[in-house]
């Protein structure tokens, strides 16, 4: 059989390298050739010959240097409008086509939360997720600074305590924090002092960073609390064991759970311990901050998208009936 014969395509051959154009509208973007470099886990040589050799196709210089950073030249101006916008609508179509439902393909949904609220909220509630909604993949993404985002990430469901976790999120609140000691069963057996205020003052501490804090409750330690309950944490008694500060939740909990000593326990975070028995409220005292909010933020683009709404109405519903495990009625 004869083969077809195909004439040059003078456009496809007229194209610089997708690779040299990837790298200038990194560069563009970021105004740095060094940002553009850990943008696209390259190193800044590769950045800077991908764009010499750009200049070199194009034969026209595409950047100048202004002290550390640099700036488009007007040439590289009208190729970075052109070239971003090509970017865009590639991305954009590969992401539709990767989302189209098949026999074997899943809607990749990503979250955005606090570590601690995915070690100690998600991974209790996610299977629940998982059994319900078998068609919904869900990729995680934890961090402290929910402003800061790194470049191209953009969750489709933020949970933190930001009421603006950025553009075209609509905000939900989710709950209060509502805040209360935790021990286990057995160090409370150990050490029946603590069902007191004065003995939990004086007993083994385990005290969250204010680093720790700010994915959690900002202004809320072991000081802070017992002080909304008229107890000063300085009037210790001189044999009580020293405080422990970590900023990590999880670890404290942990150690919690090991009967270690005794934490603050917020109630979103670790109700569901103290249901399943797993966990004891030593004292019945809480503080709740009634000016303090944890909010679900959603893509406002989402808002037609079956998955993302199922998503978003799962978590909700898990804080619909808000109650404060262990409390006496």
């Amino acid at each position: 059989m004869s083969q077809r014969h195909v004439d040059p395509d003078t456009l496809l051959l007229k194209m610089p390298s997708l690779r040299a154009v990837k790298a200038f509208v990194a560069a563009a973007k970021y105004e740095s050739f060094t940002r553009a470099a850990e943008a696209l886990c390259v190193t800044q040589a590769a950045i800077s010959r991908q764009i010499r050799e750009l200049e070199l196709y194009l034969n026209a210089p595409l950047f100048v240097r202004v002290g550390r950073a640099v700036e488009l030249t007007a040439a590289g101006a009208v190729f970075f409008d052109a070239s971003q916008i090509s970017f865009v609508n590639i991305a954009q179509a590969a992401e539709r086509i990767r989302n189209i439902p098949g026999d074997h393909d899943k809607r990749v949904l990503t979250v955005s939360c606090s570590p601690a609220f995915s070690s100690l909220w998600l991974a209790h509630y996610i299977q629940d997720f998982r059994n319900k909604h078998p068609d919904i993949q869900l990729n995680l993404i934890t961090t402290q600074n929910f402003q800061a985002r790194e470049p191209g990430v953009e969750p489709d469901v933020v949970i933190s305590k930001c009421v603006n976790v950025g553009e075209g999120y609509t905000p939900y609140p989710l709950c209060h924090d509502i805040i209360y000691p935790v021990c286990s069963p057995a160090y409370l057996k150990q050490h029946p002092g603590v069902a007191t205020l004065e003995g939990l003052r004086d007993s083994e501490l385990l005290d969250l960073s204010p680093y720790g804090r700010s994915g959690v409750a900002e202004h809320v330690d072991w000081r802070v609390w017992l002080a909304f309950l008229n107890i000063n944490i300085d009037e210790r008694a001189p044999a009580s064991p020293p405080l422990f500060h970590a900023n990590d939740y999880s670890l404290i909990i942990n150690m919690v759970r090991a009967g270690q000593g005794v934490a603050l326990g917020w109630n979103q975070l670790v109700g569901h311990f103290v249901e399943s028995g797993q966990l004891v409220r030593p004292t019945q005292e809480h503080v709740t901050l009634n000016n303090s909010l944890h909010y679900l933020a959603y893509k406002e683009n989402n808002s037609d998208d079956d998955a993302c709404e199922r998503l978003r109405d799962w978590i909700m519903s898990k804080f619909s009936w808000w109650k404060i495990p262990g409390r006496n009625a």
